[in-house]
């Protein structure tokens, strides 16, 4: 099973941290954006978007990071990580919708600006961050994890971009839940950390 990643990358740090969390071996291969890598034919058969991460297992290819998420869950038979059971299973459903939404267009899009000189509305990408983060943040009151009493994947889809807000110019200190969330997800056991870029806060 091999994992095609850029350290950068939100996505691809996503799909990352969910096989070193559950323990999948796999090999991590590193493609270079800057260089234009993701555009190369070879890559481009692999993910005809040109986007990381893209995981390929044999003869299954399986792109974008809460695809890759599901995939590996049911594969493996990571009922705890991924429930089937029809609540707990649209619970964490719900936090990839906002992975994928507000989370996108909040904390991800003010890195963008910030790391890779991306052409967003400033205000704006700060002001949906705040707004999801404080949801979050009142969802985590008296409870460790975002879905039940254990970790899964809902947490893994909401922690790489949250963990990296600063670098956006996201303050995380007004969300003390959201801060005590983080600390315990990298205490996991096969916690691996997103590369850091000194931008933003966290220059």
């Amino acid at each position: 099973m091999k994992l095609y990643h850029y350290p950068l990358s939100g996505h691809a740090h996503r799909a990352r941290l969910f096989l070193s969390l559950t323990g999948v071996k796999y090999d991590l291969i590193e493609v270079d954006l800057r260089a234009g890598e993701h555009k190369t034919p070879d890559f481009l058969k692999l993910n005809t978007f040109g986007q990381v991460p893209v995981l390929e297992d044999d003869d299954v290819i399986v792109p974008d990071s809460l695809a890759i998420i599901v995939y590996v869950a049911r594969k493996f038979g990571l009922e705890a990580w991924l429930p089937s059971e029809p609540v707990a299973a649209a619970a964490v459903q719900r936090w990839f919708s906002v992975a994928a939404g507000q989370l996108r267009y909040g904390p991800a899009a003010a890195r963008l600006v910030t790391v890779f000189g991306a052409k967003y509305d400033v205000e704006q990408t700060l002001a949906t961050a705040h707004a999801i983060l404080k949801l979050i943040d009142q969802e985590l009151v008296g409870r460790d994890w975002i879905v039940g009493n254990h970790p899964t994947a809902a947490d893994v889809a909401l922690y790489s971009y949250i963990s990296s807000a600063p670098e956006g110019n996201v303050d995380l200190l007004p969300y003390a839940e959201i801060k005590a969330w983080l600390q315990r997800i990298e205490a996991l056991p096969g916690f691996v950390p997103f590369q850091r870029t000194p931008v933003g806060l966290a220059a």
